[in-house]
């Protein structure tokens, strides 16, 4: 990685270190400490198990994507490079995900232009599992409707602009005369047809089923995580309340929706009666489970993947 790219990493999560501090300044101390005091500990094998269980299940679609454009790599170096990713995906941008990418690149000569697709889609799939799931308990929590109708409305749109050339290169030459996305984007550019494979037939049912495995697995922690505290609140509510905050958190465009999600995931809570204090303990607990384990885990991956050796 470039003393960049580290930089900017330090200063997320020195960002999100901040939220956190005031999330739990900002709650009863009390009350927290009675809620930490009766946490079920049983619970959190279970929890780490499923966390694992859905990054395997994001690993498996990576690599049906990957044999769909006839790529294939020893698999022990195939996790390595893509659990690296998870280390910057609190990076927007170029420098996030597509270090996967480079490592295919760097290490197996694959051009960027036929991997860089393929990390592109990733995120569309997992778009996609997320409405999915979210459309389950969707007439059980009203503000969710809104919010996961108009996000499905842009994933509909987005999905034709993949399927039609005509759109998908208007839209290119849009982005393409913004110097932020021009690294971005470059890769991109002779693709189309890659993105338009990538998502048909059996490659979008496989792709997307296990996408909404990955979100139903997380939904589960997350009412796991309520479990554990005691706070009982059904499962079909639980999972629109969820995700909508996620789905909040895409569309800010921020790294892992920092701030956005923790903060509609709090004020959701305290929707459905839960103490606002302790919404802001569980809200930081969640987001420690869901995502900071597995940037933790990416880093450890993107030593042995050589990631911290690439210069661009």
């Amino acid at each position: 990685m470039t003393n960049f790219s580290i930089n900017k990493l330090i200063i997320i999560i020195c960002l999100t270190v901040a939220i956190y501090a005031i999330f739990l300044i900002g709650s009863d101390a009390k009350k927290v400490m009675d809620e930490i005091d009766n946490f079920r500990f049983e619970y959190v094998p279970l929890i780490l198990a499923l966390v694992v269980a859905g990054w395997f299940c994001l690993f498996a679609r990576w690599e049906i994507l990957l044999k769909h454009q006839k790529i294939i790599i020893p698999r022990k170096k195939n996790m390595q490079i893509y659990f690296s990713g998870f280390a910057l995906s609190v990076i927007p941008g170029k420098v996030g995900e597509l270090i996967k990418s480079q490592l295919l690149k760097t290490n197996f000569n694959i051009s960027r232009k036929i991997s860089a697709p393929i990390v592109i889609i990733e995120q569309i799939y997992t778009v996609i599992g997320l409405v999915l799931v979210s459309i389950v308990g969707i007439l059980y929590f009203e503000i969710g409707t809104y919010v996961i109708g108009i996000f499905a409305i842009f994933l509909i749109i987005i999905l034709s602009i993949i399927q039609s050339k005509k759109l998908f290169d208007k839209i290119f030459k849009i982005f393409q005369k913004r110097k932020r996305f021009e690294k971005f984007i470059l890769p991109l550019a002779e693709s189309h047809e890659v993105l338009k494979n990538l998502t048909r037939g059996k490659t979008l049912f496989y792709a997307s089923l296990l996408s909404v495995m990955y979100w139903v697995l997380e939904c589960i922690i997350v009412y796991l995580i309520l479990l554990s505290f005691g706070i009982e609140l059904e499962f079909l509510v639980m999972i629109p309340t969820y995700t909508s905050s996620i789905i909040l958190g895409v569309a800010s465009f921020l790294p892992l929706g920092i701030g956005v999600v923790e903060g509609s995931l709090t004020s959701f809570f305290t929707i459905h009666g839960i103490d606002i204090s302790v919404a802001l303990t569980l809200v930081v607990i969640i987001r420690v489970f869901t995502r900071w384990i597995s940037v933790s885990f990416g880093f450890v991956a993107l030593k042995f993947s050589g990631g911290f050796s690439l210069e661009k």
